[in-house]
């Protein structure tokens, strides 16, 4: 099956979108992720077995329930509020069910190791600034790490956001990793779009695209100016080789321009 770098999914009549799955054109991502439109009192079950599953909460307003706990969480939008997300491992079962209108992502991989369940909050995962300053302040960016390899050891996944300022750049200096990623867009406005490249692969990113960053990969991106831009960034581990912030490789081309003045 070829292999894809981008993605447009659409939402089924059943309120599902899927990015990428274990067999689909995606599969080197090695994880199965999806996206659900909720409607109010509408209720949804997860359970897996041999995965490990992360529930975030983009938008509205949710009831959690797992094991023996109960906990509600709301987000007006990911541009406003910080993330919700609630991780289990194999054979937990996590129940959702919407209070109101909501949208949720689901990220699942392979993993049997047992690991206590956590709802992350908001203040588990605050926002920071980087770059600020730096290459002419045009990649000046908000970045929240919601679980990597030091904060959940025994996970297979990591979860995070970035959140684009109108018109700058994130992933940058252009970089790599050993470590397949997915990259999942948002948008402040309908119309609003930017550029979303992998190597010397460019695409149009809109709102609810994606990109499956391959190994070893260059993977920068744009807002488009006026444009306020969401990630959702997702890696999944390599057996022996977690991803880990000294993994991430900065091109050698373009390391001059740490120290260039603009």
């Amino acid at each position: 099956m070829e292999k894809k770098l981008f993605g447009y999914p659409q939402f089924d009549e059943n309120g599902e979108e899927i990015l990428t799955t274990y067999d689909n054109e995606y599969s080197e991502m090695m994880m199965d992720v999806r996206v659900y439109r909720m409607k109010e009192d509408e209720e949804r079950t997860f359970f897996r077995e041999g995965e490990e599953t992360a529930i975030l909460l983009l938008e509205g307003k949710v009831v959690y329930r797992w094991e023996d706990r109960e906990e509600e969480a709301f987000r007006r939008d990911v541009f406003t509020d910080g993330p919700y997300a609630l991780h289990v491992c194999t054979g937990t079962k996590a129940i959702v069910k919407a209070l109101s209108e909501a949208e949720i992502l689901v990220q699942c991989t392979k993993n049997d190791t047992v690991f206590e369940a956590k709802l992350y909050k908001p203040e588990d995962a605050p926002w920071g600034y980087s770059c600020v300053g730096k290459f002419g302040n045009v990649a000046k960016r908000r970045v929240n790490t919601i679980f990597d390899k030091q904060i959940a050891p025994s996970s297979n996944m990591v979860l995070g956001e970035v959140l684009n300022d109108r018109g700058n750049w994130s992933g940058y200096l252009p970089h790599r990793h050993p470590q397949p990623e997915l990259y999942y867009f948002k948008f402040d406005r309908p119309e609003g779009f930017g550029a979303s490249f992998i190597d010397d692969h460019v695409f149009k990113s809109v709102d609810n695209s994606f990109s499956a960053i391959t190994p070893e990969a260059l993977h920068p991106q744009s807002a488009a100016p006026g444009f306020q831009m969401y990630t959702c960034w997702m890696i999944r581990h390599l057996d022996g080789n977690p991803w880990l912030q000294t993994t991430r490789n900065e091109d050698e081309r373009y390391l001059w321009l740490h120290e260039q003045e603009f």
